[in-house]
């Protein structure tokens, strides 16, 4: 005779219960996931491998560290990781400045002219990378039709071979420094948006206190602004950090990497390397070293920047 205990239906187990609980929301993300392993995890998985190979489409070698050995003796890519660390630390120390004084300048604005000034501003991040450079290009032409030779040319100076030029200045070479300036000269669009959405959020209280007490304008920013857009700066510098060392269309178009390997950087050296040379083991083994540096830097980044705000 069974006891009605004896009758009862065992309790699901862990496992069961977990997935009737989360079970539907892991089959609307099966397909990202699967999306994701296919075709980001899977290949940088292999990319990985092959940095470890001298890999051709016909056959393969396994050759070890060769290859990260033979890159950091390799004198063109220590120019090109030079290259990439000036125009890197430049362009972003200058971008989030300028996004951070352009929305501190447009926040007082009236609602209609504060929209006009965010969307004007963000107008860069819509327009093709190619396109930009391209303008930069005509305007620092080596030849007298360029723009800004033409405007030297009105007071009897130049030309000037502004990105053909080899020759050192300042610790790099006239043909880099064009670069970094026409990047520096890009309004950093997302970084004016993202600055002037947080400036919204920080009390009016806080800075009519501070005038309370005879703080001035450049005070305030200091003291209250800066601190209090910490967060907003850290994401900032490391997206700006991210895309400065990614840095390929602005080379690829102004200076194909030349004159020489006067305007190389990793990025456009692993395009050259694999695609132009087929050596897609080193260009592999160029990707995760660039890798390495950006995951390096932003944990500093993380480290000098981290902040508990709230307001």
């Amino acid at each position: 005779m069974t006891t009605t205990a004896e009758r009862a239906p065992a309790p699901p187990g862990r496992l069961l219960r977990f997935w009737r609980r989360n079970g539907a929301g892991y089959l609307f993300v099966l397909p990202s996931m699967v999306f994701f392993v296919l075709f980001m995890f899977l290949p940088l998985g292999w990319s990985f491998v092959i940095s470890f190979q001298q890999f051709g489409l016909a056959q393969s070698a396994w050759v070890g560290l060769d290859n990260y050995t033979s890159l950091l003796n390799d004198p063109v890519f220590r120019q090109a990781a030079l290259n990439t660390a000036l125009y890197s630390v430049l362009t972003v120390a200058v971008w989030v400045l300028v996004a951070m004084v352009l929305a501190t300048l447009i926040h007082p604005l009236p609602p209609r002219f504060r929209t006009f000034f965010r969307a004007a501003y963000y107008l860069p991040a819509v327009t093709s990378a190619v396109f930009i450079a391209l303008v930069w290009r005509w305007i620092l032409n080596a030849n007298p039709w360029g723009l800004a030779n033409w405007v030297l040319s009105l007071f009897g100076a130049g030309p000037a071979g502004f990105i053909s030029d080899p020759s050192p200045f300042l610790g790099a070479n006239v043909a880099l420094w064009s670069v970094i300036l026409s990047s520096m000269l890009t309004i950093p669009a997302v970084g004016v948006v993202l600055y002037s959405a947080a400036l919204s959020g920080i009390p009016r209280d806080l800075y009519e206190a501070a005038e309370s007490e005879g703080a001035g304008a450049f005070a305030k920013f200091r003291h209250i602004t800066v601190p209090l857009l910490k967060p907003i700066t850290l994401y900032v510098a490391v997206i700006y950090t991210i895309a400065a060392f990614e840095v390929f269309e602005r080379v690829y178009v102004m200076t194909g990497g030349g004159p020489g390997y006067a305007t190389n950087t990793i990025v456009y050296l692993i395009w050259r390397t694999g695609f132009r040379f087929g050596e897609y083991g080193l260009a592999s083994a160029e990707a995760f070293l660039l890798f390495l540096v950006i995951a390096t830097i932003s944990v500093l980044q993380f480290r000098a920047l981290r902040s508990d705000v709230e307001y």
